[in-house]
């Protein structure tokens, strides 16, 4: 989606990419830190750095949840209404395949925003 240059005309996808660009390098982040953690067998994080993570998944999960929503209802309107002139070919079949990983990241995001709400209280 990002190589199309015409979706930059559109707020909607705009903002999806500036979230993912939040989100991909926060996730690879956290997941290299667990990753060294259970290597090193280090005990789990102290309550102040988990609710650091936890806050940061929550703000990022409803980012994501409104960038997912507002690409699918602009990709919903602009299909029913026969707006394809930006559209060349397969490109409108990327912008609906990003609104539909959008919603997948969403909900792993919001998996890992609970799962560490339910641990937050164990520590």
């Amino acid at each position: 989606m990002c190589l199309d240059v015409e979706f930059y005309g559109y707020t909607a996808f705009r903002f999806l990419v500036t979230i993912m660009g939040l989100v991909i390098p926060c996730s690879l982040a956290w997941a290299l830190v667990d990753a060294f953690v259970t290597y090193v067998k280090h005990p789990v994080y102290p309550p102040g750095i988990h609710s650091i993570i936890l806050v940061g998944d929550w703000v990022l999960s409803y980012l994501s949840l409104a960038a997912s929503c507002s690409v699918g209802s602009v990709s919903d309107v602009l299909g029913a209404s026969g707006q394809y002139s930006f559209c060349i070919g397969k490109v409108w079949a990327r912008y609906q395949l990003a609104a539909a990983m959008a919603f997948l990241s969403w909900s792993l995001l919001f998996a890992s925003f609970l799962f560490n709400l339910w641990i937050l209280p164990s520590l």
